[in-house]
């Protein structure tokens, strides 16, 4: 496994322990955020706030790596990701293309299907 696959498991596992600030960590200072059916968040400062809205009403997440892949600055990651709002479950099948810089993520962009996460939060 080569270090960037080791930099984005590890980010994965981080989500976990639902912590912005652990978050943006592993972002370079310029860093991009890119939720696919959203707007593209640059900045460590705009990514913490944004995801601290994310996180919000969270109890908890586990993201199951089904395939993860590396080529150079490029990683794959095709995940399900597996988190409780409030009392709701969202189990939401994505994948997550990473491009690295000096072992940060230099631009994550995640694409899923927003109707499934939003039809599991009004079930």
């Amino acid at each position: 496994m080569s270090n960037n696959e080791a930099v984005v498991r590890d980010f994965i596992a981080a989500w976990s322990r639902l912590d912005p600030d652990e978050l943006v960590d592993f972002f370079t200072e310029d860093g991009v955020y890119h939720n696919m059916p959203l707007a593209p968040v640059a900045g460590r400062q705009n990514l913490k706030g944004f995801i601290a809205g994310f996180l919000r009403g969270w109890t908890a997440t586990d993201w199951e790596v089904l395939n993860l892949i590396g080529r150079g600055d490029v990683v794959i990651a095709e995940r399900v990701d597996r988190t409780k709002v409030g009392d709701k479950a969202v189990d939401l099948p994505c994948c997550g293309v990473f491009e690295m810089q000096g072992g940060k993520i230099k631009a994550w962009r995640d694409y899923f299907d927003l109707a499934t996460w939003r039809r599991a939060l009004e079930a």
